[in-house]
């Protein structure tokens, strides 16, 4: 009896080991999938941003040959930065991040019917609040443009036409804005391609204006701002059918939903500020450059637009697709998926943003020379663009772990960690910025956003671990070496072999291209194969 009854035990022990085999194997075969799908949306959106980031940077050289880094492009940078700002603090940050997480929560655990109403009362709400901003915004543009860059003061010319393009700029933040409610209702369905496409209607529709427009105007410089508003109403019209294709064009009404509302407008003031610190340090960049010698504005844009190319391409678009997965999990209680997902994001902000900021520091001066340094855009301001270009590089990986960390946040509708977080790396930046702005003049400025933001991803990850438990995979430690390894075996190649700027400058433009594309397919290639030598598979960082 004794042995029979060892027996049944053990076989009942054998039974509950391979139920639990079974259900770990499930969990983990089911992460898998999650996690393949994760990245093949990331890819997705990488490739639409990429296409986005490009045409940005044709935009960019257009401009920078038709209209080089003087009076007339400060002017416009002020008068395009205060609707942009507004719109990744309002569309693409704090209404984004308050959006997604609401709609997914009603998707997981509502009806059709009642998404619709969240959606309908959103859009009304929405509306009535922008219509009200854009036209206190057209009215008041002389005062905004004192406040964002006090500098112009002591000059009529430069306040005069930056008021005059801001009125035409302003509205624009009425038409993203709603283009980003379209976007976070296709990103909720997973549909990535669109909302990651739509920016390049931007960059085509301010080429346009620089090319066909300028030319016609008796200002120049104003096309730029056309180029802006005109973008603003293509971007939205162009969303308009993939949300009508998912039964979800908004058919605005003020008596839908109006708890739902309440709860998106609650997160959303918080994270009006957490989602978009470094928005708000490049825009103090922008008030104090205004006070130092003419161009050094344009010079912080040019670099600035250099560093947005990495960031956006994998940043913005790792943040975007692992948002309503986190959301999802969140929702259904499935912290160890929650995990296992941040964790997964993580690995791979170090594995892109780190070499992406070490080669785009090394080739500064050279891609600055090849793209922008024709007619207006003299040999000093590559000198001098590139001096903030290093500057911005180094806070690179950081931007891009401010984005993803506040996405674990705010997929658990907490927004006032983040806040907390952000005021911190703000008056950090503002302290660092009195600090460096002597010695470094804008250089300085783009350094001490670089180090704010370092300031503001180490306080949310402290606090991700505390507050909402965040345990990372085993093997970070084998991992950050081999990545180390292989950025300083691809850094000591680009600084030691590539030639010195000056050869950059006399040569010709094909010649600038060819060798540019080289170094940096040379970068990329020494930097995939040390990885691969220290035992690290790219194609495996999938899976995990």
């Amino acid at each position: 009896m004794r042995i029979h009854a060892r027996f049944v035990k053990g076989l009942h022990a054998k039974a509950q080991a391979r139920t639990i085999f079974c259900a770990e194997t499930e969990r983990y075969s089911i992460f898998l999938n999650v996690s393949l799908g994760l990245l093949k949306s990331t890819v997705v959106v990488s490739a639409m941003t990429t296409l986005s980031r490009i045409l940005g940077l044709v935009r960019d050289i257009v401009i920078a040959r038709y209209f080089g880094a003087g009076l007339g492009m400060d002017a416009f940078i002020v008068a395009f930065r205060i609707p942009n700002l507004l719109r990744r603090l309002f569309a693409e940050g704090s209404f984004s991040q308050a959006f997604v997480p609401v709609l997914s929560e009603y998707k997981e655990t509502r009806g059709a019917e009642e998404m619709r109403a969240l959606v309908d009362q959103t859009t009304a709400v929405l509306g009535l609040v922008l219509l009200g901003v854009t036209a206190i915004g057209v009215l008041a543009a002389p005062w905004l443009v004192l406040v964002f860059a006090p500098g112009f003061a002591g000059e009529a010319d430069k306040q005069q036409l930056a008021s005059q393009m801001l009125r035409i700029t302003f509205p624009y933040i009425l038409f993203i804005s709603l283009t980003a409610l379209a976007g976070g209702i296709l990103n909720t369905f997973r549909r990535f391609a669109i909302p990651a496409f739509t920016p390049v209607l931007l960059n085509l529709s301010m080429i346009f204006a620089a090319i066909w427009l300028a030319p016609r105007l008796p200002s120049p410089i104003v096309a730029l701002a056309w180029g802006v508003f005109l973008a603003g109403v293509v971007q939205l019209l162009f969303q308009v059918p993939f949300v009508l294709k998912l039964g979800l064009l908004p058919r605005p009404s003020l008596s839908r939903d109006r708890d739902g509302v309440r709860r998106i407008f609650k997160l959303m003031i918080p994270a009006l500020f957490a989602v978009s610190v470094t928005q708000i340090n490049l825009l103090v960049d922008t008030l104090v450059a205004s006070f130092l010698v003419t161009g050094s504005i344009s010079w912080l844009y040019y670099s600035d637009r250099m560093v947005e190319f990495p960031l956006g391409v994998f940043g913005i678009a790792l943040a975007t697709v692992i948002m309503p997965s986190l959301s999802a999990e969140h929702a259904r209680g499935s912290s160890d998926s929650y995990n296992r997902t941040l964790d997964w994001a993580l690995r791979w902000v170090f594995l892109i943003s780190v070499p992406a900021a070490i080669g785009l520091a090394a080739l500064a001066a050279p891609a600055l020379a090849t793209l922008f340094q024709y007619e207006q855009f003299t040999a000093h301001d590559v000198t001098m663009a590139s001096r903030s270009l290093v500057a911005y590089c180094l806070g690179l990986p950081a931007f891009i772990l401010v984005k993803v960390l506040a996405s674990g946040f705010f997929a658990r509708q907490d927004t006032r960690t983040p806040v907390r977080a952000g005021v911190i790396a703000m008056l950090c930046n503002i302290a660092l910025l009195l600090a460096l702005v002597l010695p470094l003049a804008h250089a300085g400025l783009a350094l001490a956003t670089s180090l704010a933001a370092y300031i503001n991803a180490g306080i949310l990850y402290r606090q991700l671990r505390r507050r909402s438990g965040l345990v990372l995979q085993a093997g970070w430690g084998r991992f950050l070496l081999q990545v180390g390894a292989a950025v300083l075996a691809m850094w000591l190649l680009l600084a030691l072999a590539t030639p010195s700027i000056e050869s950059w400058i006399a040569s010709g433009v094909r010649h600038r291209v060819v060798q540019l594309a080289l170094w940096i397919v040379a970068g990329s290639a020494c930097y995939f194969a040390v990885l691969r030598l220290c035992g690290l598979r790219v194609l495996q960082m999938a899976h995990h």
